[in-house]
């Protein structure tokens, strides 16, 4: 399977003969698991407020979108919410996987390895004051601890698809919100 990803292609592995289930993507230690995730929110720092986040993950040909969203949240939680989604509903562990995310808080926190120093640190910032998200980030470090993930920036809304479908199940998710019984 290809993958045009603006300006590079994403080759996946040949599919293996392991069953594959509906509701989740299931792979080999041989193949990639493509992941696109976004967060959005509306009213971002106001009360009220109503965030969404959306993933697209892709393997062996097989493509599984997923959202969701809270109230009363931040654009940042939202993100991080979304790629913790994304590998939470993969099977098994030491999966090679590239997730892709448009959220610079994301991509640095992980490339830049911003977690080293707060857990060293007692989860404290440079400004000695308690890590915001801490709880999505532990989350988040557990999943990325059990598996293989390189982690790649995206420019937002410059047309790649999956990262462009992932913006829209966040959206969707928020206009589930609006719907939803208050």
């Amino acid at each position: 399977m290809v993958i045009a990803a603006k300006g590079a292609v994403i080759v996946l592995s040949a599919p293996s003969r392991e069953k594959k289930s509906e509701d989740s993507i299931v792979t080999t230690e041989k193949e990639e698991v493509i992941v696109y995730c976004d967060g959005a929110c509306s009213g971002n720092q106001f009360k009220g407020n109503k965030g969404g986040w959306g993933a697209v993950l892709s393997c062996k040909g097989n493509v599984k979108e997923i959202r969701g969203g809270e109230r009363n949240t931040t654009n940042q939680r939202m993100e991080l919410t979304g790629c913790i989604a994304a590998l939470e509903s993969l099977k098994g562990r030491g999966l090679p996987i590239i997730l892709y995310s448009d959220s610079a808080y994301v991509i640095n926190g992980m490339q830049q390895k911003w977690y080293e120093r707060w857990e060293k640190n007692g989860w404290l910032n440079y400004r000695r004051k308690p890590v915001e998200n801490r709880d999505l980030w532990e989350r988040l470090l557990k999943l990325v601890r059990a598996h293989n993930i390189e982690f790649r920036k995206v420019t937002g809304h410059s047309g790649v698809v999956l990262n462009e479908r992932a913006d829209q199940l966040a959206r969707i998710a928020i206009t589930e919100l609006n719907g939803a019984s208050r």
